[in-house]
């Protein structure tokens, strides 16, 4: 830990003025008085010190001045280096509490059924949330935002709550089966806005690249002074089979790509049958999610939705703790202790003195 200094330029200052004032008060304890012509008698201070008495008290009071001044000067000093504000370099540790966090949701038939568990986890997780943003965006053949990047907690959990009692009744086809038209009709209104393309479902690039623009210093991955350096970490929590039909204006990789320039990482969430995780469009999804450095997750080894979110949450709110940050604070406790000692000093040395 190195010491520096804010205003150097104060400190010189301030020994200028100390040995201005020091000078001063030579000058004018030497000046003598001039010789009075009509003193007739001349008194020698060895006169009256010539007992063993007054000679000690003499003594003592001599040690006590020049501990004294000793004690003025270290004051001098130490109010010197107080003045220059000394600094030292803090590594303190940048949280978690800095990130923006967008849920990419897959709503296409194949994917549906598995965005409850992603919505419901979040729901959960929001009451543990202090600082950090969070939105969701949903897609198919087009994207809906449902509600933008917030920290309002209380709207987040509002519309979280909504999107899980809308989806309530699509987790199985006996659920769906079992649908009243006014279920229907809730389902339909959620859905309203992501199916806007026709013989198109789940257009994953599409649908990343539209979560991403939710986020600030996207710019459609166009590196600029906004995004090159985040103050905040972003992340895009994509959940989907990558399943896609038709033509997308972006692919997947692409979309990663576009995510990657601009800073943002995309972790991946398999959502689909156990079965299918072998396919070919899953096995693609893995690499292509984790050569751009994100976490792509399965329900392969027996873990639950919940348990592949929190854990994908687990490993980047690790990421943040780890990210040192380095800044400049003021330094002055041990001066500030050292002045504060040296000014009890002298005034037990002042009040000795008067006695």
């Amino acid at each position: 830990m190195s010491l520096q200094w804010q205003w150097p330029w104060a400190a010189l200052v301030a020994v200028l003025a100390a040995v201005a004032v020091i000078v001063l008060a030579v000058v004018f304890a030497t000046r003598t008085k001039p010789d009075d012509a009509h003193d007739d008698a001349v008194f020698s201070l060895d006169d009256d010190l010539s007992t063993d008495e007054a000679s000690r008290l003499m003594g003592q009071w001599r040690i006590l001045s020049r501990i004294g001044v000793a004690l003025l000067a270290v004051m001098i000093a130490v109010a010197i280096v107080l003045v220059a504000r000394p600094l030292r370099v803090d590594q303190g540790q940048e949280q978690a509490s800095g990130r923006d966090i967008v849920l990419c949701l897959d709503v296409s038939g194949s994917t549906l059924p598995y965005d409850r568990e992603v919505i419901d986890t979040y729901l959960s997780l929001v009451g543990n949330f202090e600082g950090e943003r969070i939105g969701l965006s949903i897609f198919n053949s087009t994207s809906r935002t449902v509600f933008p990047l917030t920290d309002d907690y209380e709207l987040v959990t509002d519309q979280l709550t909504k999107a899980s009692e809308v989806l309530e009744g699509v987790q199985s086809q006996d659920d769906i089966d079992q649908m009243t038209d006014s279920q229907y009709q809730s389902v339909a209104d959620w859905l309203e806005g992501t199916q806007n393309k026709q013989n198109a479902t789940s257009l994953i690039g599409d649908g990343v690249v539209s979560c991403a623009a939710m986020l600030p210093g996207f710019a459609y991955g166009e590196a600029n002074e906004t995004n090159a350096e985040r103050q905040r970490a972003a992340s895009i929590v994509l959940a989907t089979d990558n399943v896609v039909s038709g033509e997308p204006t972006y692919t997947l990789e692409q979309a990663l790509d576009l995510t990657s320039s601009a800073d943002i990482t995309v972790d991946g969430l398999y959502s689909g049958p156990s079965s299918s995780e072998g396919d070919e469009d899953t096995i693609a999804m893995r690499e292509q999610i984790e050569a751009h450095g994100g976490v792509f997750l399965t329900q392969s080894n027996g873990s639950s939705v919940e348990e592949l979110v929190r854990e994908i949450q687990q490993r980047r709110d690790a990421q943040s703790d780890e990210a040192s940050k380095a800044a400049m604070v003021d330094a002055p406790g041990w001066w500030v202790l050292a002045l504060v000692v040296m000014v009890v000093l002298w005034l037990l040395a002042a009040w000795r003195l008067r006695r």
